[in-house]
């Protein structure tokens, strides 16, 4: 068997779509579970749509997702240019393009826009699962191609506008293979004569994919369910150039919980998106991983390596993947919960930073922060109280469960304080000891000491830590002053 050679060809046209980002992990973990290599395109024909700084996001997210390529525009492995704008200039679509003119299996058009503009839509039945369905395009009329030699060449001498169009047949079928899918023919009168070469001398996306393919070597090709229907021309063009095609990998349409098609306006269709919410990048490539694929053993958390002793991509799933936002929120959790402190202190400071601006022990704030947030974000509400206390009704103070309520809080809260007063040493340890002593010669339970003590210095419901860990953070003189303020207002 040849060496296995995947590729992820992206269009710099923005954040990197989940997606491009899923097509981009299948390929790595195909190439990498059989020790093959992987390789980076930039496709950058169509220059519409291209947007500055869109390159520097695709290198970004491949690296900070850890999908490192062995080929690409900045690791020549003999194929390059890995940069479609630079594989135009060289000459090799125009070369393949007149190649298949020669055979008759492409042809120059010169029609024009107005002329392209009135050709009527054409209506096609196919069958669909045993029942005939109508399909409505335009299908562009082989005008052109009756054109003669002496017409072609007259229109190429005076600098007459052309395309060059692929040479569909209007009869017969075209049939190929799909590992997802299986077998699917088309009737060819479905099927449009594409054009391969636009007016302004560079490829459509879909040329320039088959040739640049071919003479890279690909051995698979990764790509959304979307470009089934463009398969077959795919198909006919390896046969008219007599090359092998290579192994078709079409994946899962990707939706919303609504069951619709993910979409920017959704704030989390991008790579980039999910960075900005909190999440982190390991959770959101073993998120995507599962968005149609699942391991035969069906674990669910996995690191990149064990995706690649995993994955095995006959057992991509055909029906749309539901992007399920409570379980990428469980997932990140579950990343969080297991990550190094120190990797985390450092994902977590500027979100802390960004509230707390006091000197305090950022690092005993990120402890209590990390087994207790789903996402990065979720910092920002559950540490604001130590930056500022809030205002509170004193309702939190009556707790059924703890058997707490105003009175009784006020009497801990009195009782309390001259004790807090006196300790020279406010540490956590210290704080626990003098309340627990408390506790012990009240006689009453933890609860109803410590419910009244972590609301008066949190103003919250519910805190990362208990009492003598906020007060220990906070300090002797903004606890003893939050202490008071509880003590004024359940008196009122």
């Amino acid at each position: 068997m040849c060496k296995i050679r995947t590729r992820f060809a992206p269009s710099p046209t923005g954040r990197m779509h989940v997606g491009n980002l899923r097509t981009a992990l299948y390929e790595y973990l195909i190439a990498k579970h059989e020790n093959g290599t992987f390789i980076l395109r930039i496709e950058d024909t169509d220059q519409e749509r291209y947007v500055e700084g869109a390159i520097d996001i695709i290198y970004r997210t491949l690296q900070g997702t850890g999908l490192i390529h062995d080929e690409g525009p900045d690791k020549d492995g003999g194929y390059g240019p890995y940069v479609q704008s630079e594989r135009v200039k060289s000459g090799i679509y125009m070369k393949y393009a007149k190649e298949l003119i020669e055979k008759g299996e492409a042809y120059y058009c010169f029609c024009t826009k107005e002329r392209l503009s009135s050709l009527k839509t054409t209506l096609v039945s196919s069958e669909d699962e045993g029942e005939e369905e109508a399909k409505e395009f335009t299908k562009y009329d082989k005008h052109c191609l009756h054109l003669s030699k002496e017409e072609i060449e007259a229109n190429l001498a005076a600098g007459k506008p052309f395309v060059i169009r692929q040479n569909i047949p209007t009869e017969g079928t075209t049939s190929f293979h799909d590992a997802i899918f299986g077998d699917i023919t088309v009737k060819n009168e479905e099927l449009d004569d594409m054009i391969l070469i636009k007016s302004d001398g560079f490829p459509t996306y879909n040329f320039a994919n088959v040739v640049d393919d071919h003479l890279m070597k690909i051995t698979h090709v990764v790509r959304g369910n979307e470009y089934l229907s463009s398969t077959p021309k795919y198909t006919r063009l390896y046969k008219a150039f007599g090359w092998e095609e290579p192994v078709y990998v079409h994946l899962p349409l990707i939706t919303n919980e609504e069951h619709k098609k993910l979409s920017k306006r959704s704030g989390h269709s991008s790579y980039e998106d999910l960075l900005e919410q909190g999440f982190v990048s390991e959770a959101i490539v073993n998120f995507v991983a599962l968005l149609g694929w699942s391991p035969v053993n069906n674990v669910e958390i996995m690191s990149l390596d064990e995706l690649i002793k995993e994955f095995d991509y006959t057992h991509i799933n055909k029906a749309p993947a539901v992007f399920d936002m409570v379980k990428l929120r469980w997932m990140n959790s579950e990343y969080i919960k297991r990550m190094d402190f120190d990797r985390f202190y450092e994902l977590a400071l500027p979100y802390i930073k960004s509230v707390i601006t006091k000197d305090l022990d950022l690092k005993k704030i990120a402890t209590l922060v990390k087994t207790r947030i789903e996402t990065l974000k979720d910092i920002y509400d559950m540490i604001d109280f130590f930056e500022e206390l809030p205002e509170y009704d004193t309702e939190m103070y009556v707790h059924k469960k703890m058997k707490t309520d105003k009175e009784s809080s006020l009497t801990v809260l009195k009782e309390l304080l001259p004790e807090f007063e006196a300790l020279e040493d406010y540490s956590e340890e210290s704080l626990e000891a003098a309340i627990m002593a408390y506790i012990a010669r009240k006689g009453i339970k933890n609860g109803q000491a410590l419910w009244p003590v972590r609301t008066a210095v949190s103003g919250k419901q519910s805190t990362p830590g208990g009492a003598y860990e906020i007060m220990s953070i906070l300090g002797k003189e903004e606890s003893l002053r939050r202490i008071r303020i509880a003590i004024d207002k359940l008196s009122e």
